[in-house]
């Protein structure tokens, strides 16, 4: 079997304490949504979805048809899946024969979802989804109401299973005005389907920003992203949950991902040489090198160079010079008894110490959301406990 030049583990146990804390929050009246676009956040979908079904999830959220498709072949169970976003109409009647609910954002959405219910003999699981204020996807007003309409007259056809919208960064007080105003409005549109008798359906707002430090919107379903991986949206949503929350917070998120390497190679370079790549690092002195074949094409990002750590035999050792496409060169003449296959950890825990993907994105202005979504889609992933 041949070995992987690095991989991405992912902790079991980790996702099942994060779960139980995501519940706890909800609380046992709201459904929990495992929101698994981008590769499920870098973590890979066709390893994450089995992962989280054996810890107790049953509803999917996806942003595209090619994302569900991949769900649907890789789930384990018969959960649910949600797309919310792109669908081409075309391709509605797969989604309804599929048994999936799809988010319907447009008239000429609904009307595919009719067509493709009668076609299909099943109804279409239809999640309106309300504008308000993010300006972006979204029925308001006339158009609204206009659906409601036909979802009443339809109702073996167009089977209403959620309410939904997205807010515009729950993740920042400075938006704080606008989510209230957004909740406000969604309340009001509400209303424009209970005024048509529409009743049964499920009220979705929030990510994982909204239903830490917005409960009063958490409705009957939350859309968890990046907390169930083990990372806060942002530190403030952090220092305000707990702030605000009436439970005591005693357990910390817990990172779900770890990405792994070995040393591939090491070489002595005398003082006074560059390393890699141009001139961007001399050594000051006789410098052990360390040859790890990690690139930015797997996911780590060209502004690392000369900035990034990774750990080995549990100490920090600088990434020195460029890091190129396949390779990076590290540092590592602290380590006396360094050698060849020793284990590189790019993020995780090695010892006591960590590499947290925060720590990428603080350095380089990046959120952690856009770390993992980057990271190579073929990267070798396995569960551990």
């Amino acid at each position: 079997m041949i070995k992987p030049s690095s991989w991405i583990e992912l902790s079991e146990s980790a996702l099942h304490h994060n779960l139980r804390i995501l519940r706890r929050v909800t609380g046992k009246e709201t459904a929990l949504c495992s929101v698994v676009k981008a590769n499920a956040y870098g973590h890979g979908l066709e390893t994450f979805v089995p992962l989280a079904e054996r810890c107790g999830v049953r509803r999917f959220g996806v942003f595209s048809a090619e994302e569900a498709a991949t769900v649907l072949a890789c789930r384990t169970a018969d959960s649910d899946i949600m797309i919310m976003g792109a669908l081409d109409n075309e391709d509605v009647a797969w989604a309804v024969e599929e048994g999936l609910s799809f988010f319907v954002f447009d008239l000429g959405r609904l009307d595919a979802a009719e067509k493709a219910a009668a076609r299909c003999a099943k109804p279409a699981k239809v999640h309106l989804e309300l504008e308000t204020g993010m300006h972006r996807l979204g029925l308001s007003g006339r158009s609204l109401a206009a659906a409601a309409r036909r979802i009443k007259r339809q109702p073996e056809r167009l089977l209403l299973k959620g309410v939904c919208t997205h807010f515009a960064g729950a993740e920042s007080s400075a938006n704080t005005h606008r989510i209230e105003n957004q909740i406000r409005v969604f309340d009001e549109l509400v209303g424009i389907l209970r005024r048509e008798k529409l009743e049964g359906f499920r009220r979705h707002l929030c990510c994982s920003a909204g239903a830490f430090c917005f409960p009063e919107a958490r409705g009957e379903l939350v859309r968890f992203g990046i907390a169930q991986y083990g990372y806060w949206p942002s530190q403030e949503t952090r220092i305000r949950y707990q702030v605000t929350s009436r439970s005591r917070f005693r357990d910390e998120l817990r990172r779900v991902m770890s990405w792994h390497s070995r040393v591939m190679n090491l070489k002595i370079v005398p003082a006074g040489q560059f390393v890699g790549y141009g001139n961007s690092y001399l050594t000051v002195g006789k410098t052990r090198i360390a040859a790890v074949p990690v690139g930015y094409h797997h996911g780590i990002e060209r502004n690392q160079s000369n900035l990034g750590h990774v750990l080995i035999r549990g100490l920090r050792c600088p990434i020195v010079g460029i890091i190129n496409m396949n390779m990076m060169s590290v540092d590592v003449t602290h380590l006396p008894d360094v050698a060849i296959g020793d284990e590189v950890v790019i993020i995780g825990q090695q010892g006591d110490d960590v590499i947290s993907v925060g720590a990428f994105g603080n350095r380089i202005n990046d959120l952690n959301y856009e770390t993992l979504a980057r990271l190579d889609s073929k990267l070798k992933r396995v569960v551990v406990a």
